[in-house]
């Protein structure tokens, strides 16, 4: 009866091998944007790594931010000594030991303009401006290596407008009057090395669970971004 059934109207045979393939790749579909959030980055995307504190709160800034931008966020785990680990895990991570930070990974649309990177300005002002990036290992009530500030970038054009945006964050922290005198920024910027998945139950977190933790906010700065002078 199930073939006759197949074969009028056409019906494809969903083997458990199938269904099984099915369930793994609809498991990695960002809740919220619909993409593919394992997927590699591909040729007409850019990739950077934010951590900001808890990562839940930040994968959920950044798929907001703008949707003609961003392509895909996840969250895991990144900036640790390979060598010293065997399986990163949250738990582990949470231990300190594993030197890793607690990010977020965006793809987002590439600029083709460096003289004017534009998306990539939206993305780091948006990290400048909701964090406090003098902390030093913590956001808020949330302490540990593992929620330090950090950019880990992929390209060296991102490295260099990074660290031209943290000095003129810098100047604004020195004249804000939130901030203590003498407050200096503590934001770890350098080149990308590792990345690891969270679980799955971490990723896009607060959209499965609306009412979930979350420690972001603003920290009453505006930070402009750098221009590049045409020659």
């Amino acid at each position: 009866l199930k073939k006759s059934l197949q074969n009028l109207f056409k019906l494809p045979s969903f083997g458990s091998q199938n269904i099984l393939n099915h369930s793994r790749k609809m498991a990695n579909i960002h809740t919220v944007l619909k993409t593919n959030y394992k997927q590699e980055t591909e040729c007409q995307h850019s990739s950077i790594y934010l951590g900001m504190g808890c990562f839940w709160g930040v994968e959920r800034l950044f798929w907001n931010l703008d949707p003609k931008i961003i392509h895909t966020t996840s969250v895991g785990y990144s900036g640790g000594d390979d060598n010293k680990i065997k399986e990163v895990t949250y738990e582990y991570v949470c231990t300190g030991k594993s030197g890793h930070v607690e990010v977020v990974k965006v793809d987002y649309k590439k600029d083709e303009n460096w003289e004017n990177p534009a998306n990539l300005a939206k993305i780091v002002k948006a990290f400048w401006e909701n964090h406090d990036p003098t902390q030093v290992d913590r956001q808020g009530n949330d302490r540990g290596t593992q929620y330090r500030s950090v950019i880990f970038c992929t390209e060296e054009n991102q490295l260099e407008f990074a660290k031209k945006s943290k000095e003129l964050m810098q100047i604004e922290i020195d004249q804000n009057p939130r901030y203590f005198a003498g407050s200096k920024i503590t934001t770890e910027i350098s080149m990308f090395k590792n990345y690891y998945y969270g679980e799955e139950y971490h990723q896009q977190y607060l959209d499965k669970n609306p009412w979930g933790y979350c420690n972001l906010k603003g920290n009453g700065v505006t930070c402009p971004m750098p221009n590049r002078p045409k020659n």
